[in-house]
């Protein structure tokens, strides 16, 4: 299994001048090596990936220890494409990725285990928590069905933690080259469902402490939990 960590974007609505990763919390650490820290716990750290772009030296030189792909395109293209520059790397291969925004409990990790061992793809989502500018998702026959921020009347949200199986690599790199340039990877999960009757579980981390840092408000409950 390979890991991934999606930090190419600018993160402009945190209005950082470095990229967003490498925001420094409260106990000193910053978004990225806390990351890191987390994923290294359950994880090899030679098998992690993250896609850079904006101001890519500055993570380069701070990570010097993982792998990294460039997508040249970051300024005009969403994560749909940053993803897919990262599997392209990885064909055969069960992946697991992250957006490089997330904050969250180490433990949470461990809840994944039994279906990464069993090469079983998901999102991992927060059922507690609905809110009209993350992304949402809704189920049909115990599978996700629909995914994106869109979503109406949505069971809980995706928090930025997932994982394609080995067996449906393949299809979901078809679409994501499909996706248009501003679309986020959750499209693609949704046409390779439509399409492909992919077949994606939510895993729910509820008890754990997971946030997506896109604003200032995310960056003060963020530290909250540090």
């Amino acid at each position: 299994m390979k890991i991934v960590i999606l930090a190419a974007g600018i993160g402009s609505r945190l209005g950082n001048p470095f990229p967003k990763p490498l925001t420094p919390l409260k106990d000193g650490e910053s978004i990225m090596a806390k990351q890191l820290k987390n994923i290294t716990k359950y994880f090899d750290i030679n098998d992690v990936t993250t896609v850079v772009g904006f101001k890519k030296d500055l993570i380069m030189e701070r990570f010097p220890e993982v792998n990294y792909v460039y997508n040249p395109f970051f300024d005009r293209t969403n994560t749909s494409k940053s993803l897919l520059q990262a599997l392209k790397k990885h064909k055969g291969k069960s992946v697991l990725w992250f957006n490089g925004d997330v904050v969250f409990d180490e433990q949470l990790l461990s809840v994944l285990q039994d279906n990464i061992k069993n090469n079983i793809s998901f999102i991992a989502v927060n059922t507690s928590s609905v809110a009209d500018e993350e992304v949402k998702y809704t189920l049909k026959n115990k599978y996700v069905y629909e995914l994106s921020k869109e979503v109406k009347n949505g069971l809980g949200e995706a928090v930025g933690i997932n994982f394609i199986s080995s067996n449906d690599l393949e299809v979901f790199i078809k679409q994501l080259e499909k996706c248009n340039d501003n679309d986020y990877f959750e499209k693609g999960i949704e046409m390779a469902i439509a399409e492909d009757n992919l077949k994606v579980k939510a895993i729910d981390i509820s008890s754990y402490n997971c946030i997506e840092v896109d604003f200032k408000e995310d960056l003060k409950n963020a530290n909250n939990i540090v």
